[in-house]
């Protein structure tokens, strides 16, 4: 709302004293002086992007359509494309050097910094951000999960290797190879876990990643993603590990781990290039261990770790491009239809697979709790 009387300014006086000629620009001191004049608010961040939008003009100049697209927090590529090219690089330390902030707005320039590699999205972010909506998908997927153990953990009296009861796979919420024809059971298998190391670790996981993500991108993309990753997870183990079941959010987390290493690659921020592999590459290794030598006598098999790999290349494809779209339409961008198109590919191939693979190879599947 605070927007509209710069725009509606900008409208009654661009084919007038703004642009008498019709030439389609306009120069940063004259929209200056018609901000200034009229007293309209315009937040910092719009004004450097301004400037950079003119000097990558060689008449020092900005075309209506930049103007309003840039007052109407509308980014598109060209928009994003003309910034760049700008002569004059943002700030780099204003955001950081500012003081005064409350503990919300400290949190919100950690976020920024943390997940978006570019100083202009950075700053277009902080000063673009609202409280409203909240971050909700990540931390209800990650509630529920709790829930779910505690109830179980409850029920078992076991709180690791719950995997190893006998009654655990009874759970209607379980992948099993032998009840395929569950379709919910793709998705709601990341509701359980193995145990409390793996609830912990897809949690921290969860909070300290994905809420962030959810806070800059949204949560219709980050539950895209996430969902994304857990479908991919749970297709791809009845394709390659065709007697293993399957339980943990893993695909999901690692469709937003690995979409976020791979967009902050450039900036060997600490936690992200270094600590951040580190804990994924440990519980990868301790999924194969449970899955190749489980260190205690079962009924079946145990659940697979493909998932984990599933839910990565999900994110290096999907997630990146995701997250490289900061602020952008993704239908626009041949890459996103180039992506979804591999995916439902992938969707359709392994449908067909669940349906008459098991059957043709002959599998000898355990039998379904």
């Amino acid at each position: 709302r605070a927007h509209s009387p710069i725009l509606g300014a900008v409208q009654e006086g661009w084919s007038g004293r703004l642009d008498p000629d019709n030439t389609g620009f306009i120069g940063v001191e004259t929209f200056a002086s018609l901000v200034h004049s009229h007293e309209l608010p315009l937040d910092p961040a719009k004004l450097e992007m301004l400037v950079a939008l003119a000097q990558s003009n060689d008449e020092g100049q900005i075309c209506y359509q930049e103007l309003v697209d840039l007052i109407s927090s509308k980014r598109s590529s060209s928009f994003k494309r003309a910034i760049a090219n700008g002569q004059r690089a943002l700030p780099r330390d204003v955001l950081l050097d500012e003081t005064g902030l409350g503990f919300y707005k400290r949190f919100v320039r950690y976020v920024a910094y943390e997940i978006l590699p570019c100083e202009m999205d950075r700053r277009w972010y902080f000063y673009q951000h609202r409280t409203c909506p909240p971050p909700i998908f990540m931390a209800a997927v990650t509630l529920t999960q709790i829930i779910v153990f505690l109830c179980y953990g409850a029920r078992l009296n076991r709180w690791v290797l719950q995997t190893y009861h006998p009654e655990y796979m009874k759970s209607p919420l379980v992948y099993h190879p032998g009840h395929r024809a569950r379709a919910w059971r793709f998705f709601t298998y990341m509701f359980m876990h193995v145990g409390l190391e793996q609830l912990g670790f897809n949690a921290l996981l969860q909070l300290m990643i994905g809420v962030p993500l959810e806070m800059v991108h949204g949560i219709l993309r980050i539950s895209f993603l996430y969902l994304a990753g857990v479908l991919a997870g749970s297709l791809t183990v009845s394709i390659t590990d065709m007697r293993a079941p399957l339980v943990g959010g893993s695909g999901g987390v690692y469709a937003l781990c690995s979409a976020h290493l791979a967009n902050v690659v450039m900036l060997w921020l600490t936690f992200s290039l270094f600590v951040l592999p580190l804990a994924v590459s440990s519980e990868v290794g301790r999924a194969v261990w449970l899955r190749f030598s489980p260190p205690l006598a079962a009924s079946g098999p145990q659940p697979s770790f493909m998932a984990h790999l599933a839910g990565a290349i999900v994110g290096i494809s999907m997630g990146l491009t995701i997250l490289r779209s900061y602020e952008e339409k993704l239908q626009d961008q041949c890459v996103w239809w180039v992506v979804l198109l591999s995916y439902a590919t992938f969707l359709v191939f392994a449908v067909f697979w669940n349906i008459f693979a098991y059957d043709l190879l002959g599998t000898q599947i355990p039998p379904p709790p």
